[in-house]
């Protein structure tokens, strides 16, 4: 059994109040709530609110949203850190399906500038291409969906690949340019 400190006396209510008092205007203390409400006022916080949602997502903070009207998100989604989802500045949309899994720095993108010859890149116009991606899809790290592909229900997309053309459901892909490696097994 412990025994209080003998030189330690007990701060009285009055005192222990003061003291709060003291805390709280305290600059160190007024920064910090500062950036706790800037927070949630940053433009990505801002994307978030335009997506569609069905259901309960679970997103990263550290997630890239870019468009967001253009965005539409199933029941049960999950979206791992530093991924980007980029639809199109004009129609292009990027649609993901109930209890897709999208892992850690994966890339997807409803938008492409042209490189054609005479200009630069930046000065030309940009291809925008729905992306549409099934339901119970798992998308690995660092995977890199392109405009205009639409991966089935059931489909794996294995860690780095870049996708560039449909996949069908229930395929296992991987690769640069992912191609089939073997289709998954139901049950």
């Amino acid at each position: 059994m412990s025994t209080p400190h003998p030189h330690k006396r007990r701060l009285s209510r009055g005192q222990r109040f003061l003291r709060l008092i003291g805390a709280s205007l305290d600059p160190r203390a007024w920064a910090h709530v500062i950036k706790v409400v800037n927070y949630y006022n940053y433009t990505h916080v801002a994307e978030l609110r335009k997506i569609t949602r069905r259901g309960r997502q679970n997103i990263s903070p550290t997630a890239s949203l870019a468009n967001g009207h253009n965005i539409e998100l199933g029941d049960r989604v999950s979206i791992g850190a530093n991924t980007c989802l980029w639809a199109g500045p004009g129609t292009a949309r990027i649609v993901v399906g109930d209890d897709a899994l999208i892992a850690t720095s994966v890339m997807i993108t409803a938008a492409n500038y042209r490189f054609d010859d005479g200009s630069p890149v930046t000065a030309q116009s940009m291809d925008e291409s729905d992306i549409h991606i099934g339901r119970d899809v798992w998308i690995g790290h660092g995977a890199i969906i392109l405009p205009g592909v639409r991966i089935g229900d059931g489909a794996v997309i294995a860690a780095g690949a870049v996708v560039t053309r449909d996949v069908a459901p229930m395929a296992v892909v991987g690769g640069n340019p992912a191609r089939l490696i073997r289709m998954r097994r139901s049950g």
